[in-house]
């Protein structure tokens, strides 16, 4: 019974209590105080230090608390003397690793590139340091949120995160393997994707494609198959993928101010089974992802396969699915009735006319048979969503799919409900089991209200309907939860005030369920408060409804109302961009839908001779050549580019 409380009471007491890293830093700090080689070397004691290596007793090999030896030390504190000195005498020192699990595998040549100290990082490789097999493994150095930075594993990662050319240009001259991956599969380009110094990476990811000799460093994939271009715009790095978009492309003519440049897609389309630029985009958790949509040749390319492929489908199964929901509805709503029999049925509140025919006198009639086939295809259908909805799952996993994905678009939740619904209402007929109008009810709403699905299809409607399901995910699902609050507590408070008083006179908040579905009425204010003047009514009655108007509808719907009016205004500046996003969207779900041979692909029919695909782009810039003749200008260059899509 107390094990929930006490849970609860330790995790909050566990964030006041000292991180491990505070106190790994402080039980380090007092085994320091207690080697005295360890502190001579943090402090570049010289004097002492050169007596303690004389000392036979002395171990130079000897570690402080997470695993670092002196030699360490000196090189983190950029104690040059000091670090010599134990070379000198220890020259096995130089590449040993750190121990510990939180900085495992951290070498003194890591530490000196890291701080950027050149005088360390020559002295370090003219005594020998290995500059290519050391690994920085340590749950410091993982790639995940928790951590502050992610520099790799190797020397030579580390050395280019923080910029230091210098360094690694030593370090390549030395050895150090340009292609090498880390735990993650990323290289050194990766990782360099990763920094937020964008411009700093750009700058040495152009000079380790000098570098690459073979050119082959920019197209090799990490564990997850995305290349360094792909790895940009899922983590929706603009400026990297703009620096590396404008490395691929080429000049095919020139007249005047207007250039046709050619874009390699090769990495950016799907053809061929590869993951598209479209889909990196669409999945993507980062916002920053989507302004990627708006430039070249992004631009054009889902341009291009949204006329082509996107809009015509979406089209189609937009008729198909609205066809079929006229059948459904004309299922539902001419399904076998017969008149009830009232025999001794004496309540006055039974008021139904019709019950369900039994299934052996469902479908007798021509009518009954029409209605057989559309039933057949009310439920074929249904099968083929769920079953659409089985290979998504199955495509992209299980634990993707439930976690962003299933909240971030509530159709799969739509089409997956409502799929179980009509195959729910199928067996019920079939068992000839009562009770089908509830699904069936609920299956109309679901299925009525999907058609919004394909109302992302047009400009128009697009942004509204990304709009109404922001809303939904957020600020109507905070408020249903409030509100739930508010009205589970005045329903107990009425019904229990209500408890003795004649039924008959106040029915409203007897039973208990009566009284929950009349607070909730009042709150949405569907329902005027009851009152009998005739009588009198319980005294706690003004107040408990006094303050429910007060906190109903004064404070909690102007609440909703001032929440729903931010989120709006804050997506109404990115309605353009946000459309462009689900249209990506839908373009890779009809890619997906249909077989390869339906596809009116980009495919550019411009290739070079290592049969890269194209994407022709006209760019039109215009440079002002006589600043005489244009006074008062405010700019001495100005341009502007219109793309369009050539032959593909």
């Amino acid at each position: 019974m107390f094990n929930p409380l006490k849970e609860r009471l330790s995790t909050w007491a566990a964030k006041y209590r000292p991180t491990e890293e505070e106190k790994t830093e402080l039980i380090q700090r007092k085994r320091i105080l207690d080697l005295p080689l360890l502190q001579a070397a943090k402090e570049n004691d010289i004097q002492r230090l050169k007596e303690l290596l004389e000392d036979e007793s002395c171990d130079p090999f000897q570690r402080g608390a997470v695993g670092e030896t002196a030699l360490h030390l000196a090189v983190q504190y950029e104690n040059l003397e000091a670090a010599e000195i134990l070379l000198d005498e220890a020259p096995q020192l130089i590449n040993q690793p750190m121990t510990s699990d939180f900085y495992r595998g951290q070498t003194a040549l890591h530490i000196a590139a890291v701080n950027q100290n050149m005088n360390l990082v020559a002295a370090l490789i003219c005594r020998g340091a290995d500059v290519s097999s050391p690994r920085a493994t340590g749950s410091f150095f993982a790639l995940s949120h928790k951590n502050l930075f992610y520099f790799g594993e190797h020397i030579l990662t580390f050395a280019a995160c923080v910029g230091d050319i210098e360094i690694v240009k030593m370090l390549l001259d030395h050895g150090a393997n340009l292609q090498v991956k880390d735990s993650w599969g990323n290289t050194v380009l990766h990782i360099l994707v990763l920094q937020p110094n964008q411009s700093h990476s750009c700058q040495m990811f152009d000079f380790f494609m000098s570098r690459d000799s073979g050119k082959t460093l920019i197209d090799i994939p990490n564990a997850r198959g995305l290349t360094p271009l792909r790895l940009a715009i899922l983590e929706g790095n603009v400026i990297m993928f703009q620096h590396l978009i404008q490395k691929k492309r080429k000049l095919q003519r020139t007249f005047g101010p207007v250039s046709t440049m050619m874009y390699d897609i090769l990495e950016l389309d799907s053809w061929g089974g590869q993951q598209s630029v479209l889909e990196l985009i669409a999945t993507s958790s980062k916002s920053q992802a989507h302004k990627i949509l708006n430039i070249t040749p992004v631009k054009e390319l889902l341009q291009k396969k949204w006329k082509s492929t996107g809009r015509p489908y979406i089209w189609f199964l937009a008729t198909c699915y609205i066809c079929y929901m006229i059948c459904v509805s004309l299922c539902c709503a001419f399904r076998p009735l017969k008149l009830a029999e009232r025999g001794n049925n004496t309540d006055p509140r039974n008021i139904n006319l019709y019950v369900q025919k039994p299934l052996k006198e469902a479908y007798l009639t021509r009518a009954d048979h029409l209605r057989l086939v559309g039933e057949v295809i009310s439920v074929t259908g249904a099968f083929i969503l769920l079953l659409s909805e089985i290979s998504q799952t199955y495509r992209i996993g299980v634990k993707h799919f439930i976690s962003p994905m299933f909240w971030r678009d509530p159709f799969n939740v739509i089409r997956i409900c409502f799929s179980c619904l009509i195959v729910a209402i199928f067996v019920l007929r079939l068992t000839d089991t009562e009770g089908e109008v509830l699904p069936m009810s609920a299956a109309l709403v679901l299925g009525w209200c999907y058609i919004m699905y394909f109302a992302r299809s047009f400009q128009m409607l697009g942004p509204f309907t990304i709009i109404i399901r922001k809303m939904a995910a957020s600020d109507l699902l905070k408020f249903c939860w409030l509100m739930a609050v508010v009205v589970c507590g005045y329903s107990l408070a009425l019904y229990v005030t209500f408890q003795t008083v004649d039924p008959q006179a106040f029915g409203a908040f007897f039973p208990y369920a009566m009284s929950l579905i009349s607070t909730y009425c009042l709150f949405l204010n569907i329902l005027n408060g009851p009152a009998n003047y005739t009588i009198d009514a319980p005294q706690m009655y003004s107040p408990l409804y006094g303050s429910f108007c007060v906190i109903a509808f004064l404070l909690m719907f102007n609440l909703l109302i001032a929440m729903m009016g931010d989120t709006q205004a804050a997506m109404a500046k990115r309605k353009e961009e946000l459309w462009k996003a689900e249209i990506s969207g839908v373009t890779v779900k009809m890619e997906q839908t249909f077989p390869n041979c339906l596809w009116f692909d980009s495919q550019s029919s411009e290739n070079d001779l290592e049969e890269r695909r194209y994407i022709g782009v006209e760019e039109r810039r215009w440079n002002q050549s006589h600043p005489h003749e244009v006074s008062g200008s405010t700019s001495d260059y100005e341009s502007d580019e219109d793309s369009q899509t050539q032959k593909s």
